[in-house]
């Protein structure tokens, strides 16, 4: 039994309480990684899209300003606002260095196989699978490659989302790695995986049904016009910060839950010490 038990209902409530009781600072630390962001996606859907390595450079490129947003919104979680630094996005320090070092190595092989998945399937025609020809050396070798890989990405993604609370550690100048995060959630990785997996779920169908919305009622005012996928963008991208906002509220309630980490108190060593 570990020395703490998280239960999954809590962690939603919390999470979810927390991030709409302060929804108005919410829109206030949000504006600049924002506006980043939107630049960024105006600025990939000019770049030829003849194969899917600019959208994949996109979301990577896309990170820096997440990573400028996630470490402020945790450090408002566990520290409150009025330690804030300055509005995030106006500037980068080692802090966020660091925050993206260790995100790289959370979710860095989760990427890669990400990558290599959609590059691989893209890469193999559909019909392939139901025509009954039988696809030739080079189609067949790709589509033996699907499940693996599908499988790999799987497993990477849930060790990911298991040891992901640690990043709050980083926001707040502590020490911490995957290995000593795994540690920690001993006794509570499944209640930290489905928690942290429905908020991932909620926040991608929410921004996906708002995108499908708005753009068709724009695209209704404005017509297949270029205005109308702006509007589409920057309403998505705010849904897509809201649902990352509650998921790094919850990342920062299980960091404070298993360590019973204090400003100015002693952390335990696991996770203290330098990973």
């Amino acid at each position: 039994m570990p020395p703490v038990k998280l239960r999954f209902s809590e962690v939603l409530t919390e999470s979810f309480g927390f991030f709409f009781a302060n929804i108005r600072l919410f829109f206030h630390l949000v504006t600049v990684p924002w506006i980043l962001s939107l630049v960024i996606r105006l600025i990939g859907s000019q770049m030829p899209r003849e194969s899917l390595l600019p959208v994949l450079a996109e979301k990577l490129i896309d990170v820096v300003p997440m990573v400028m947003f996630m470490v402020a919104w945790q450090r408002v979680v566990l520290l409150g606002p009025h330690r804030l630094d300055r509005l995030p996005g106006l500037g980068w320090s080692p802090r966020e260095t660091a925050f993206l070092v260790h995100l790289i190595k959370i979710g860095g092989a989760t990427f890669l196989l990400l990558c290599a998945f959609i590059l691989t399937m893209g890469e193999v025609d559909p019909t392939a699978f139901t025509t009954g020809v039988p696809p030739d050396p080079e189609t067949a070798a790709k589509q033996t490659l699907l499940a693996p890989l599908a499988s790999a990405f799987i497993v990477s993604a849930l060790i990911a989302l298991r040891v992901s609370f640690g990043l709050a550690a980083t926001a707040v100048d502590e020490q911490g790695s995957p290995v000593l995060s795994w540690g920690l959630s001993r006794g509570n990785g499944w209640v930290i995986v489905g928690s942290l997996f429905l908020i991932s779920f909620a926040g991608t169908m929410v921004t996906a049904a708002s995108v499908l919305l708005l753009l068709g009622v724009m695209r209704g005012v404005l017509g297949a016009d270029f205005a109308s996928y702006v509007v589409t963008w920057t309403f998505a991208l705010l849904v897509s910060y809201a649902g990352n906002g509650v998921l790094a509220t919850a990342q920062a309630i299980i960091f404070r839950r298993l360590t019973g980490w204090r400003e100015g108190a002693s952390l335990p060593s696991t996770v203290s010490q330098r990973g």
